[in-house]
């Protein structure tokens, strides 16, 4: 089956299991292609909650998946690469916050999205990495604790130098490896493009950047901007979406290391196995299922977030 033939399969089987897919940016092209929204991790939970789907398949890692379950707690959530995982959601848990929270009660915490369900019910607020900074500036609390991680912790915190700020050792790994001698080569080979950057690089990388900003942040400033070359920041499948969205303009990732693995573990058979699965067939849909008291206890932080972040 050519990758054609499989993508006319999974719009087909879409639309009999009225499923709606969910694509990360991050995702490859050939899944963004038959994704019925695509974006940022919270972009695409709370667009989740205006589909008349029935059921939601996300093609991301787990915690996007359990975030768009708590904003819809009402609809079937599934991952469509259930080994599809976070490195930096997995770094802290509960009961490590839990502890840091008793030894200094003063503290808000405040929880990057890119955190499990679990460890959201002890957050007082979650963050984006668009609205961070928005988030943090609004808080009536001028001590806080930032988690995960540490690099956009320190972004918020050199904007913010009236906030008493504690970061912990936490973050990106795919992120964390770029560096400051590949940026300069980039901007050597490449003299006339911006620098644009993701938050969860490192300071001293995000100091030489342009712009800085999300993932759906940066596509949408090399699209309206009337620069014609770009040096991109963030996972390298970013490169490759800008290049077909604005095939007049130049993109090149900052190295070409900077691959999430989890989020190329989902591929076109994996989708097509799990609409299978969702159908009734013999394919293996793999559902996010959380009890009510975690949803109830995790989505306090999340709807913290929306409230103060408009």
């Amino acid at each position: 089956m050519t990758v054609r033939e499989l993508q006319d399969q999974i719009i087909k089987l879409k639309k009999e299991t009225n499923t709606a897919i969910l694509a990360h940016c991050y995702q490859a092209r050939e899944i963004v292609e038959i994704a019925d929204l695509t974006g940022d991790s919270y972009k695409l939970s709370v667009d989740a909650k205006s589909t008349d789907a029935e059921n939601i398949l996300f093609c991301g890692v787990h915690f996007m998946a359990e975030t768009a379950k708590m904003l819809s707690p009402q609809k079937h959530v599934y991952l469509a690469n259930k080994h599809a995982g976070c490195p930096m959601a997995e770094q802290m848990d509960a009961e490590m916050i839990s502890a840091l929270r008793e030894a200094d009660p003063d503290r808000t915490v405040v929880a990057y999205i890119n955190t499990t369900a679990s460890l959201k019910t002890v957050c007082d607020v979650c963050v984006t990495s668009s609205s961070a900074l928005k988030i943090v500036k609004a808080l009536d609390t001028d001590k806080i604790l930032f988690i995960p991680d540490c690099n956009l912790g320190d972004y918020v915190r050199r904007q913010c130098p009236d906030k008493d700020i504690k970061l912990l050792n936490g973050g990106c790994p795919t992120h964390a490896k770029i560096t400051v001698s590949e940026v300069l080569a980039a901007k050597a080979e490449h003299p006339d493009a911006l620098f644009l950057v993701h938050p969860e690089c490192t300071p001293k990388v995000v100091e030489l950047a342009d712009y800085v900003g999300s993932t759906t942040g940066i596509m949408d400033f090399a699209k309206k901007s009337d620069a014609k070359e770009f040096i991109i920041g963030t996972e390298t499948s970013i490169s490759e979406h800008l290049q077909y969205d604005c095939p007049d303009k130049k993109f090149y990732p900052v190295t070409k290391d900077i691959v999430c693995h989890n989020m190329k573990l989902t591929t076109l058979p994996d989708i097509y196995n799990a609409l299978k699965g969702i159908s009734g067939g013999d394919g293996d849909a793999f559902e996010i299922l959380m009890d009510d008291e975690l949803i109830s206890k995790a989505r306090r932080c999340i709807d913290e977030m929306i409230r103060l972040g408009g």
